[in-house]
């Protein structure tokens, strides 16, 4: 093949790995009242379910760059891909029991591919960091908004149920594999920065403040997802438009995805962005206290685009706040592992919360707590340094 098609087929295979690293958690939110129902478990169990992917996320994250280093990056990000799509069956299997072992699988699928394309560009195609981690967070978040709109109207209208509905998104999965293959082999290039020995993360003020950072963004999105079509039903909206509504919200993000990697890239220094978001943030999660339909979809459309810039920055940090590509690693590791261990917090908490309150303003002065985290941190994060 031509080094033209070659590149090509990269770039479809990054396309085809970036759409299916959320589509199997943003397809469970809007199917939690049914899953609640079926299976005869309460809030908490249920919020527990996003919760387990973000523990899984939380502890494999520290083995993704190891992997990596051992496999190579191609060969790694193929294996979690194969993980993630076997717990997507397994999930739907049986009880509560599979249920939450196939969730687990997924998440360590999902943490092995999403800690290891970051430095995959990095030692890849170094020249198109910004268009490739737009690519990224853009594919992740366009099919989470589809996942979450067509979750209800596929285990209702179709007659899927919740579990036809969840695993629906296996063949995504399967020719993200396909397509996949080529880059299975080593490259050189790659090989031989392998030379540089990566920087000690976990000492380091700037990484931590990288992750705290991403924390927050994480905690705010995944409460999000998991929460937002129950709060919206509670409110008088059916299922389906709750889910529309979520789908909304997250199909807004891609303006904030797509176009924040290649804004960054030109700024000396990214505080001013991070500063903006949050502002929105405020805003948008402010306004969420007015039960008001249309006052919802203004929200929403603040709260959507901020939250794709939000992952749009993070994945870029971690690639502007290094020299090396195994720090770079390293980097995402730890981001993607200390980070996730707050945003799993959120969905349970949360849940827990509504069991013993019944008060769904807690969720939104949960989040603008988080909001006021986001900036303190990313303010930081945002300063032109290298770890």
């Amino acid at each position: 093949m031509s080094k033209s098609s070659n590149k090509a087929l990269l770039i479809l295979g990054i396309i085809l790995i970036s759409i299916n690293l959320r589509t199997s958690i943003a397809s469970v939110g809007p199917l939690i009242p049914f899953i609640r129902e079926d299976l005869g478990i309460s809030n908490g169990l249920a919020g527990f379910l996003t919760t387990l992917s973000l523990i899984t996320f939380a502890i494999f994250s520290l083995f993704a760059p190891s992997l990596g280093k051992k496999l190579g990056h191609g060969k790694a990000i193929f294996l979690g891909i194969v993980l993630l799509t076997l717990g997507v069956v397994i999930r739907v299997l049986g009880g509560i029991e599979l249920l939450y072992f196939g969730t687990a699988l997924t998440g360590i699928g999902i943490v092995i591919a999403n800690v290891l394309m970051i430095p995959f560009f990095k030692a890849r195609i170094p020249e198109q960091i910004g268009l490739m981690t737009a690519l990224l967070s853009t594919g992740m978040s366009l099919f989470a908004a589809i996942a979450s709109g067509v979750s209800v109207p596929l285990a209702i209208d179709l007659g899927l149920g919740w579990r036809g509905s969840l695993i629906s998104w296996v063949g995504l999965m399967i020719l993200a594999l396909i397509v996949w293959i080529p880059q299975l082999k080593p490259q050189g290039s790659s090989q031989q920065r392998e030379i540089f020995a990566p920087k000690n993360v976990w000492k380091s003020r700037l990484a931590w403040q990288v992750t705290l950072f991403m924390g927050a963004q994480s905690v705010m999105y995944f409460t999000m997802i998991t929460w937002l079509p129950d709060m919206l039903i509670t409110r008088g909206m059916s299922p389906v438009n709750a889910g529309i509504a979520l789908s909304y919200m997250q199909l807004i993000s891609l303006i904030g995805t797509f176009f924040a990697p290649n804004l960054l890239m030109r700024l000396k220094q990214q505080s001013g962005v991070v500063l903006i978001v949050g502002i929105g943030y405020l805003i948008g999660y402010g306004a969420l206290f007015l039960p008001n339909e249309l006052i919802t979809f203004g929200a929403l459309t603040i709260i959507g685009i901020g939250s794709g810039a939000s992952l749009s920055i993070a994945y870029t940090l971690i690639s502007m706040r290094t020299a090396e590509d195994l720090t770079t690693a390293k980097l995402s590791g730890m981001v993607q592992s200390a980070g996730y261990v707050l945003a799993a917090l959120g969905p349970l908490v949360f849940g827990i919360s509504l069991d013993l309150f019944d008060n769904w303003n807690f969720l939104i002065w949960f989040l603008l707590a988080m909001t006021v985290q986001f900036i303190v941190f990313g303010w930081q994060a945002g300063k032109d340094k290298k770890i």
